[in-house]
């Protein structure tokens, strides 16, 4: 008698430890402001709870200057609870570029701020958000992270772009 095989059946899905390769959600507007303006705010952790919904609070470990290795600290409502989580300052280069990098917990957030000068009093700003996952994470990232940042990254960023226009 043969030795059973490793079963083969044709519609038994093919199995990976790759995780799913997700696109990074991108927004992106032309704000009345300038460059160095728009990304003195939208990179101050400080601000984030009065633009990014779900945010409590935030600051930066390290110290007044960025420096790459610094870490950013926040505090998001998700559910019914308050869960902190940490992010490393992996480049920045004012007021041009920033981007960090979760640290910590099953879902890890890679967020890219890039800002481009128009003129004296016009900027640009495009923010990707993108996810790698830890254990559980990798099943959550496309059932829950996604759908919410997808959601909410529009929003996010027109709340920006008026708290911007509004101070002077």
């Amino acid at each position: 008698m043969k030795a059973a095989g490793r079963y083969t059946w044709t519609a038994t899905p093919l199995c990976s430890t790759k995780a799913t390769e997700l696109a990074p959600i991108t927004v992106s507007a032309e704000v009345n402001r300038s460059a160095e303006d728009v990304f003195a705010y939208a990179t101050d952790p400080s601000c984030f709870a009065k633009w990014q919904q779900g945010v409590i609070s935030g600051h930066m470990e390290g110290g007044d200057s960025l420096g790459v290795g610094d870490r950013c600290v926040m505090v998001r409502r998700i559910g019914c609870t308050n869960r902190t989580s940490t992010s490393e300052l992996v480049r920045v280069d004012p007021p041009r570029t920033w981007r960090v990098a979760g640290i910590d917990g099953p879902i890890r957030a890679t967020v890219d701020v890039e800002v481009a000068g128009l003129d004296d009093q016009r900027a640009r700003v495009t923010i990707a958000v993108d996810f790698a996952g830890q254990g559980i994470g990798r099943l959550l990232i496309p059932l829950a992270a996604q759908r919410q940042a997808r959601k909410e990254m529009p929003a996010n960023m027109a709340a920006l772009k008026r708290n911007l226009e509004r101070q002077t």
